[in-house]
């Protein structure tokens, strides 16, 4: 079966993510593009803004995220994009419907929205709220403050578009699934790109993106599951905060050392450009 080698370079290389997310990969893309092999099938487990996706646009992929909201977005985006364009051009960039649209997860009848209107209402939040950031409460409900731009763009229907083309493009499959039983299904000559939570120092974060959080003993699990691929001769490339913590749970691996600039942290001299780290089984 041919493997593929993709890369920034391609002409159709244009789609770009149409999520702002934290901790997103877009200033890192040239260096991690020099990290990948050639390879068949592209997994991403924790997929999020879906940067490294949209820049490699592999025809063959599984996308997942334990995100079901972002999940349903990506699956609107591939398979109704039109119909969403029309709902998001309802949307306005006011502080009272800003409200009005994120307590919607605290009414009884959330659920009774349709695919087309979670969809819209996640990328509107997503581009109105302060600085992109999703975060929830203990009970699961978005809890990010208005963000007040004065005139953000709320949507591009062109690059929308050019997304849903992306997605359609070949064999993409999207999945809301734990990043354990996802990985089960990776072969020798796939590639997976992982960009978990990031481990972080007591205090250092306010970012919660599920209501359960991404702990210490997920780090651990989401280990052992990258040395079973390892064994099946899976490459991989992992990004994760360069902490004591992640470093010396990965001192068996290859690690290189990038920086990034971040604008969220709850301690001022968190921001700016911080130390990240490269993880892969095969420098």
């Amino acid at each position: 079966m041919a493997e593929t080698k993709t890369n920034t370079t391609q002409k159709d290389s244009i789609a770009r993510p149409f999520l702002k997310w934290a901790g997103g990969k877009r200033q890192l893309l040239d260096v991690l593009v020099s990290h990948i092999p050639p390879f068949h099938r592209y997994y991403e487990p924790f997929l999020g803004g879906g940067a490294l996706f949209f820049a490699l646009q592999p025809k063959n992929a599984t996308l997942n995220d334990l995100n079901r909201e972002l999940i349903n977005t990506y699956k609107t985006v591939k398979t109704n994009v039109e119909e969403l364009i029309e709902e998001l051009a309802k949307y306005q960039n006011s502080n009272d419907f800003y409200y009005k649209v994120r307590n919607l997860d605290r009414n009884t009848n959330f659920k009774s929205l349709t695919p087309i209107q979670h969809a819209a209402r996640f990328i509107y939040l997503n581009h109105t709220c302060y600085n992109g950031l999703y975060r929830v409460n203990s009970k699961g409900q978005f809890n990010t403050p208005f963000g007040r731009y004065r005139n953000p763009t709320i949507f591009d229907k062109n690059n929308l578009r050019l997304a849903s083309g992306i997605l359609q493009k070949g064999n993409i499959q999207l999945l809301s699934e734990d990043f354990a039983n996802v990985l089960k299904k990776v072969r020798e000559g796939d590639f997976v790109y992982l960009d978990p939570p990031y481990d972080t120092v007591k205090g250092d974060s306010f970012t919660s993106y599920q209501k359960n959080g991404f702990t210490k003993e997920d780090q651990i699990r989401l280990k052992k599951t990258l040395d079973v691929l390892s064994e099946k001769h899976v490459r991989f490339l992992l990004s994760n905060a360069a902490t004591n913590f992640i470093l010396e749970l990965y001192k068996d691996y290859h690690i290189e050392i990038v920086k990034a600039k971040r604008a969220i942290n709850s301690k001022a001299e968190g921001r700016g450009a911080v130390d990240e780290v490269l993880v892969m089984n095969d420098g």
